[in-house]
This record gives C-alpha cells, sequence and structure tokens, in this order.
C-alpha cells in the first residue's frame, strides 16, 4: 500500500543550490572538526562544537543565506555526524513504527498498520552505507563482503537489520523496527476493537492463575504488545526472568531479572543463545520465566521447566494458527537433534501448554486476537484442543476496515474450576454465547 506520505522533508524546503551548499559545509565541517575526535566527547559538546563550525562558515558564505535555510543546513550537518542521517526525520515521527529503506532512494515507513513511501532519500549507496556502518560499528559489529547481513540495536532499542552486496542485489537495505516507549494496555487493545473485556477477564485469569500462555502470530501482528500486557498481570512479588533475542519487553515489576542473547564475535567466538540462558535462568530461582519468542532448541528446555514447576510462564511465537504454534514447537525440538519420540514430544507440549492466544494483523493494518484456545490434553497421537473465543469476519466496511464480531464459544475451560478454587472470579457468563461484541 501506497499512501501520501505526512513527513515534512528538509530537503524539498532547500533549493538544489541550498542542497549542494549544504554538502560544501558538510564537507568543511569534517575538515575543521576530527570526526574521531567528536565520537570520544560528550554528545552535547560535539552537538555544540559543530553547530558553532557551521554558523562561521554559512556567515562567510560566498552568498548571503537566510536564518530559516541555515537552521535547516545545520540541522541536517548535525543528523549526518552524529545521527542516522536522512532517517532522523523519521526517528524523530512517534507515529513511525517500522522503516524499511529498500535502497538508497526507496524508503518507505508503516504508520497505522500501513505502509507509505517517505519523502527523505540517501544521496547514494555510499551514503548510505556510511550510516549503515556507524550503526553497526557502535555495538562492536560489522557489516562488509564477508559478514554481508546484520542485526543490530539502536541507543533507544530500537531493532535494526542490514544487508548489503553481494548478498542485496540494488545495494545495502536497511530495516528498522521502533521502540516505543509508550506501551499501549489492555483499555486501548479493548477501544481499538483487538479484544473484549470478557477476553480480557479470561486472559487475566490465565495469568493470575499461572497458567502457561503462548502467543502465536505472525509478523507485526502485536505479540510483543500482548505479552507486555500480560505480564503486567503477574503479582510485583514475583520474581520474573525475562529471555530476549533482542531487548522489547518493558516489564513494570520491581523484581525483574532481564536477558538478552549475543551474538558471535568477529571471530565467530563468544555466542549465547536463548537455549543457554533458558538453561542458566533455571538456576537463578525465577517464579516466572518470559520469553520473548521461542525460536529454535530452547522450546525443549522451555517445555521441560513448565512440566517441572516453572508455572506460569509466557511466551510468544511466529504460527498463522494455534494450532500451527503447536506444530512449530513439535519441528523445533526435532530440528534441535532430540530423538525422543513423536507421541512424547506432543505428550511434553499438550503437558506444558494451556492457552494458546493467537494474534493477526488484517488488510484494514488493525491488530486483533483472533482466537483463544485451550489445550486439553492428548487423544491418541494427536493434540486435542479447544476453541473458547474466536473472531468472525463479517466483510469490509465502506472505508475499507475490517468488520467482524468476537464469540465466546460456549465451551467452559477445563482450568475453570482450578482458577476459581484460587480464588480468580471468572463467571461463567463470559464463556457464554451471550457475550458477543460486534465491532
Amino acid at each position: 500500500m501506497d499512501g501520501e506520505s505526512h513527513f515534512v522533508d528538509p530537503y524539498q524546503q532547500l533549493t538544489t543550490e541550498d542542497v549542494d551548499t549544504k554538502q560544501e559545509i558538510f564537507n568543511e565541517v569534517l575538515n575543521l572538526l576530527d570526526p574521531s575526535m567528536l565520537e570520544t566527547i560528550e554528545e552535547d559538546i560535539a552537538r555544540q562544537q559543530i553547530t558553532e563550525c557551521c554558523r562561521r562558515l554559512l556567515e562567510n558564505y560566498s552568498r548571503p543565506i537566510n536564518m530559516a535555510t541555515r537552521t535547516i543546513i545545520t540541522r541536517l550537518v548535525l543528523d549526518e555526524i552524529l545521527g542516522l542521517g536522512p532517517l532522523e526525520v523519521l526517528m524523530a515521527d512517534p507515529t513511525v513504527s517500522d522503516i524499511l529503506v529498500n535502497n538508497y532512494n526507496n524508503i518507505y515507513v508503516e504508520r497505522g498498520g500501513r505502509l507509505e513511501r517517505a519523502a527523505v532519500r540517501f544521496y547514494d549507496n555510499r551514503h548510505l552505507m556510511s550510516i549503515i556502518d556507524r550503526i553497526v560499528s557502535r555495538i562492536g559489529r560489522r557489516v562488509d563482503e564477508s559478514s554481508p547481513m546484520v542485526d543490530a540495536r539502536l541507543e533507544d532499542g530500537s531493532r535494526v537489520n542490514a544487508i548489503i552486496p553481494p548478498l542485496a542485489l540494488d545495494g545495502p537495505s536497511m530495516s528498522i523496527r521502533r521502540f516505543t516507549v509508550e506501551k499501549l494496555n489492555v483499555e486501548q487493545l479493548i477501544n481499538y476493537g483487538s479484544m473484549t473485556s470478557d477476553m480480557d477477564i479470561l486472559i487475566k485469569g490465565a495469568v493470575k492463575g499461572k497458567l502457561n500462555v503462548l502467543i502465536s502470530g505472525g509478523t507485526g501482528s502485536g505479540k510483543t504488545t500482548l505479552l507486555n500486557i500480560l505480564s503486567g498481570y503477574i503479582p510485583a512479588s514475583e520474581r520474573i526472568i525475562t529471555i530476549e533475542d533482542s531487548a522489547e519487553l518493558q516489564l513494570q515489576q520491581p523484581h525483574t531479572v532481564r536477558l538478552e542473547t549475543r551474538p558471535p564475535n568477529i571471530e565467530g567466538r563468544g555466542e549465547v543463545t536463548q537455549r543457554d540462558l533458558v538453561k542458566n535462568c533455571l538456576r537463578m530461582r525465577p517464579d516466572r520465566i518470559v520469553i520473548g519468542e521461542v525460536r529454535g532448541a530452547e522450546a525443549i528446555d522451555m517445555l521441560a521447566a513448565m512440566n517441572t514447576g516453572h508455572e506460569g510462564s509466557l511466551a510468544t511465537l511466529h504460527a498463522n494458527s494455534p494450532r500451527d504454534a503447536l506444530g512449530r514447537l513439535e519441528n523445533m525440538i526435532c530440528m534441535g537433534g532430540f530423538d525422543m519420540p513423536i507421541r512424547n514430544i506432543r505428550a511434553q507440549i499438550a503437558s506444558a501448554i494451556d492457552l494458546v492466544v493467537q494474534t493477526q494483523r488484517l488488510e484494514d493494518g488493525s491488530r486483533r486476537i483472533i482466537s483463544i484456545q485451550e489445550v486439553t490434553g492428548m487423544e491418541g497421537e494427536t493434540i486435542t484442543m479447544s476453541e473458547l473465543y474466536k473472531y468472525e469476519r463479517r466483510g469490509i466496511g465502506s472505508n475499507n476496515e475490517v468488520m467482524g464480531t468476537f464469540k465466546a464459544t460456549g465451551v467452559v475451560p477445563l482450568f475453570h474450576r482450578q482458577l476459581v478454587a484460587k480464588g480468580i472470579d471468572m463467571p461463567h457468563r463470559i464463556f457464554g454465547v451471550d457475550a458477543d461484541i460486534r465491532l
């Protein structure tokens, strides 16, 4: 989807002559100020020195330049030397959730679940490559022909993935998934039509009752947002250990320990995987284990933990349906090299996972919980599941929005009595067919 950009492109406020002037000032500043020296001093001091240098150069420039243009040129020079160049204006926009750089002059952003083309651009591939180098060098990584792919994280927590030639045929490519400081709460999700208050009662009760919950969904479907909300239901008195490939969770509880994987260094050593962290966290006396995303062999250790007293664990997984999510867990265990009969693997999964919550991003950019299913056990070699809530589509509205209805299926989960015995309020009405809400 290509929409009209909402960005104010500073380059559009400059004439071609002004853009050439900006490049001249940029080159002069680099000649007068040692870039390596600027990296060793505090950013505020470096910013002051660059601003002062630009002021003197612009005052003595060969042609008169008005103050507004001087301000824009100075800002762009600061972005080039200290920031992410043309991407700084996008990073400053709180409505942008993803920045997708296809090549130096083809940049898209995601806003409100929809993609639109941005007005900003790089000068050329060399310019784009210099920004990628700056990002990865700050965290001690490198990207070149011998190592043409890299994952990194910006200082604000945003995730960056870059891939360069020869793997990227049209020049360097980069994607930035923004880190949102202001996280959504459950009231906002209900108001946005992502779920209902009855569904919240069910999920909240499952977390407080220490059921093991798996959040399943595709890329950008809101899994991490929902995991943040669910983790907020964990009592503050419990010790929580989070394990992530790239830190995104924003838990507010005081007794939280955050763990993050580490990639191998330039020599290919020192890697710490999620499986290593899962094994280690079991020795750290956790009350709850929260895994940002289950990706591989750590699945078997996670299931083992859930089956041996570490109740109330939360995790996310990439899958298109609750049934696919359990299948993916099975595949991860098999691909991890564990020689175990399929029935035994499925029995482990059925015993460990209590609830699967499926999220989906729809065509209109909205994100919704489309299914909540209880894992009820085994029948022969098949894991059995019962759907408690589902989202039934009714069509497309006049503004191209997806219309639908959340429905309780009428099934009362097997864990209902267990949660009520723990003093958790979970009225039968939330499972009845009368609990329909139309959106």
